[in-house]
């Protein structure tokens, strides 16, 4: 198991011919069906989420201009295997890379199986950096993670300063630099949002919190 946590540091069709089409079994349909309804589902949460926290506590500076101009892609990958879902970040990536700020600013990756270990998540956490390194998008791309059992470097697992990057479902937030550039530089201090953030935290009431993380008592 992995020793090191996260710092605290700063640092989102033609159609075919008639008689090619095939007739989907029953239980094929229904599967897709249940499985739509499971992602409305996580996205439902994961909307709720950037509404109610990153958003409403204002944890995120550059979160609030996307979301209202609808620039904001959520991605859930429900991929079978690790190495699936490192396939699918790297499309993630590639497809931001091709699409106007002014369409998807920023993406939103969820991951709600496979990584519910926060260390599991650390461990492809490192892949997907390395995967945006070697796609050349250093300094393109910023990585922002979150997670329902995140815990910084040196915390305990129920101290509230964790509570600034804990999600319903592992997240990992592709966040444009070039982005985030612009709105830091008409953001007060932006070296201090990690002490601001955990501020915040703090002053919430138990009620509150319950109310803002209902996901944390499941």
């Amino acid at each position: 198991m992995p020793s090191n946590k996260i710092s605290k540091n700063i640092s989102d069709v033609q159609e075919p011919c008639l008689e090619n089409k095939v007739t989907p079994k029953i239980s094929d349909s229904l599967d897709s069906a249940n499985n739509n309804d499971v992602n409305s589902t996580i996205e439902t949460e994961v909307w709720q989420w950037l509404d109610s926290v990153v958003i409403g506590l204002n944890l995120c500076p550059f979160a609030k201009k996307p979301r209202t101009q609808q620039q904001i892609e959520l991605h859930v990958s429900n991929k079978p295997s690790m190495v699936a879902i490192s396939e699918d970040f790297e499309k993630a990536l590639l497809k931001l890379s091709k699409t106007p700020a002014e369409q998807t600013d920023t993406t939103v990756f969820v991951i709600p199986h496979l990584l519910e270990d926060f260390y599991v998540y650390l461990d492809f956490l490192d892949s997907a950096n390395s995967i945006n390194s070697d796609l050349g998008f250093e300094g393109v791309f910023q990585l922002a993670s979150f997670h329902p059992d995140y815990q910084f470097d040196g915390a305990e697992a129920d101290a509230r300063e964790n509570l600034t990057n804990r999600a319903p479902y592992p997240i990992i937030h592709i966040i444009r630099e070039d982005s985030m550039s612009r709105v830091l530089k008409q953001y007060p201090d932006p070296e201090l949002i990690p002490e601001r953030n955990m501020e915040k935290v703090e002053q919430l009431t138990t009620d509150e919190v319950n109310q803002l993380f209902p996901y944390l008592n499941k």
